[in-house]
């Protein structure tokens, strides 16, 4: 029985130490599959997303829902802990439990578990004493390792919360150059008006080129970055990569020069992140439930367009390059906004309402109180 616990106990450091090294240390995607990690994502997830459906659609749905993030982090944390504190508590006990206590109480496993515990966590509290040269040098290796990994937790959380941060940083400038929800007609609409403004559009593709490198190798490295909500409920970082592709998509098609290079560049980028991180969650791509730009809606939008100045090819070809552009890319972003329960942008918003930066509580509250005030006036 103790040689059995041993070797579990010796296993489950093994599992655990090596599933921390690759999710903090390791700067670069595991493919393996079976990964405690990627296990506790997954047993975690599913019923955090399907209990998101006992809550009302809007913002206190996206609420809910940004908790997990943050929360799956300390809880990953503390299952790390829990395995490494049990794994040394089996070894403990696979030494036969060799260790005094204080006021000669029964030695056993749970002694052996209480020992592992104030070790890792560095208490000393003394109470119980590791008795021969095996069980010392299991408490000074626990001791060490738990000194270790409260070091790496604390440099940890800077560098999620960084990347978090220089992510959301984009978006959030993404507001006024797209919309609130962003859209592809509409960063185009806003950047149409000859050639300053195709200057700025070609710009503004260059800094998401970079952007999209980024969000690949930070999401790579640390996956659960993709489950952090963005500040406002109509934004997220797969809307964001989505409008850019949609966007570059049609430049593509539409435009030449410079421009349409840069959003070829872009395009390019994007797509291998939003296909890299589809594989990453094992999200198998599929159509999205229903057509984002049928033909009415791509009429209208070509015609939106003209008329802000900025045309798009019309004709059978410039279509069909078009749907072969988007046959690349939107399976892997519908499978992601299914897995994630971010929604797709629109191509083209019939009313686009207000961006966030227009709108505030305040406004509201405002615009509430006129229009109660005009009521009783008009009641007098």
């Amino acid at each position: 029985m103790r040689l059995l616990a041993g070797i579990g106990g010796a296993l489950l450091l093994a599992i655990v130490l090596w599933d921390a090294f690759e999710t903090i240390i390791l700067p670069r995607r595991v493919n393996r599959r079976l990964r405690l990690t990627r296990a506790f994502y997954r047993a975690t997830w599913i019923p955090w997303a399907a209990s998101a459906g006992l809550v009302r659609a809007g913002n206190r749905r996206e609420v809910f829902l940004s908790f997990y993030g943050p929360l799956s982090l300390v809880l990953l944390l503390a299952l790390w802990a829990a395995g490494l504190v049990t794994g040394f508590g089996l070894l403990q006990y696979a030494n036969g439990s060799a260790m005094h206590a204080a006021g000669n109480e029964t030695v056993g496993f749970t002694t052996d578990l209480y020992l592992s515990g104030t070790t890792f966590f560095t208490l000393g509290l003394g109470d119980v004493a590791p008795q021969g040269s095996f069980a010392r040098l299991l408490t000074v290796i626990e001791s060490g390792l738990g000194f270790g990994f409260l070091a790496i937790v604390i440099g940890y959380f800077p560098v999620i919360y960084q990347a978090f941060s220089r992510r959301e940083v984009t978006i959030s400038l993404l507001d006024a150059r797209a919309g609130s929800p962003p859209s592809a007609a509409e960063l185009l609409r806003r950047h149409g008006g000859g050639d300053e403004g195709a200057a700025a559009l070609q710009q503004l593709l260059h800094e998401w080129e970079r952007w999209s490198a980024e969000l690949l190798e930070t999401h790579l490295s640390y996956p659960l970055l993709a489950y952090f909500r963005s500040q406002h409920s109509n934004q997220s970082w797969l809307a964001a990569l989505t409008t850019v592709l949609d966007a570059s998509a049609l430049v593509m098609v539409a435009a030449e020069g410079a421009c349409a290079r840069q959003a070829g560049l872009t395009f390019a980028m994007a797509r291998h992140a939003v296909v890299d991180l589809a594989q990453v969650f094992r999200t198998r791509p599929r159509p999205p439930p229903e057509d984002r730009l049928p033909a009415p809606v791509l009429a209208k939008l070509t015609a939106d367009l003209a008329a802000a100045g900025c045309p798009l090819l019309a004709g059978a070809a410039a279509e069909g390059r078009l749907a072969e552009l988007r046959r690349t890319y939107e399976p892997y972003a519908a499978a992601l906004s299914s897995y994630l329960l971010q929604p797709l942008p629109p191509w083209h918003q019939e009313k686009p309402g207000r961006d966030n930066w227009q709108s505030s509580a305040w406004d509201r509250t405002l615009l509430a109180r006129i229009t109660a005030g005009r009521e009783g006036s008009g009641k007098g």
